[in-house]
């Protein structure tokens, strides 16, 4: 099923994302925790994509198992990175033929190594160009596509990253998930102005919850992503804790989670870094409360999906 019709049919819509892993060990990992998380019933996953295609054949091989197996709805990504539009359309018919039934559309990061992004010769350079592909010779597939709260990194201002984020919708992306943010006003300021750029899809917040201050300040860093100087303060406050981070950094994804469902936010989409302890967590005490039942939900969801 597209993911697009789930959304739609679905207030509010959970999903996770997953990593392909490297070693034995973080394949154990991977399968023991999406045994866990399918307990939860999400309405989708998704799996990346590695910098040049380098887990291609695993994305593939783990969305398709989680389809057939799992009986969940999985998405692959794909990135335009170290591919020529042939190769792509390779990795899109493999896809096809796998029996996934939905792709997220990305341009991609500059391979490891590497500061500045390049084409591949006889790629492709944007995730417009990725999702017009895709629509134009696999309609049969339902196509997402990122955007960013913050604008993305390589924008000059938000005005522009909105014209190139409405040409992305224009060329197929039927839903959007936004990459990490941890102050939600970023949020609420972002889908107005998406709407007012004649953007309509619905805009489902990508939400982390941090397992380890050091590690988030990377990915931070990363994706151009901001960290609230007040959260800031405390993670520094713990000097280390590892547990203590986590601990915090659950609750205040759980706090955040609230807050975006109670004021209309279509759903949320779990960066879990295949783990599931504090997606589990929270998720669990979403729907035992149900902010999304609040007063104002339903204006706000209207705004937000579109």
């Amino acid at each position: 099923m597209r993911i697009s019709e789930i959304i739609e049919g679905t207030h509010p819509c959970f999903s996770f994302e997953f990593f392909p892993p490297k070693t034995p060990e973080g394949e154990q990992q991977l399968w023991a925790t999406l045994g866990v998380l399918k307990e939860l019933e999400p309405d989708f996953v998704s799996v990346t994509y590695g910098a040049g295609g380098s887990t291609r054949e695993r994305t593939v091989e783990i969305v398709s198992r989680v389809k057939r197996e799992l009986g969940i709805e999985a998405m692959a990504h794909l990135t335009c990175v170290g591919a020529t539009v042939e190769q792509l359309r390779e990795v899109l018919a493999e896809i096809q033929a796998a029996g996934i039934e939905n792709v997220l559309a990305l341009r991609g990061d500059p391979p490891q190594g590497e500061t500045e992004w390049k084409a591949t010769p006889g790629g492709l350079a944007y995730a417009t160009e990725l999702a017009g592909l895709i629509s134009g010779e696999f309609g049969e597939l339902g196509i997402g596509g990122a955007c960013f709260p913050e604008v993305h990194p390589e924008a000059p201002d938000m005005e522009t990253d909105l014209v190139w984020l409405k040409q992305k919708v224009d060329a197929g992306a039927r839903f959007l998930i936004t990459q990490l943010f941890f102050d939600n006003q970023l949020y609420f300021d972002f889908v107005p102005k998406a709407r007012a750029a004649g953007i309509g899809v619905p805009i489902i917040p990508g939400v982390m919850p941090i397992r380890s201050y050091a590690q988030i300040k990377r990915f931070a860093a990363l994706c151009g992503a901001s960290i609230p100087t007040p959260l800031a303060t405390a993670l520094e406050a713990l000097r280390g804790d590892e547990k203590a981070e986590f601990e915090l950094g659950a609750a205040f994804a759980a706090q955040q989670c609230f807050e975006l469902l109670s004021r209309g936010a279509p759903g949320i989409h779990f960066y879990t870094l295949n783990r599931p302890e504090a997606t589990r967590a929270i998720l669990a005490a979403l729907r035992s409360a149900r902010p999304w039942e609040r007063s104002g939900a339903t204006t706000g969801a209207a705004a937000t999906a579109g």
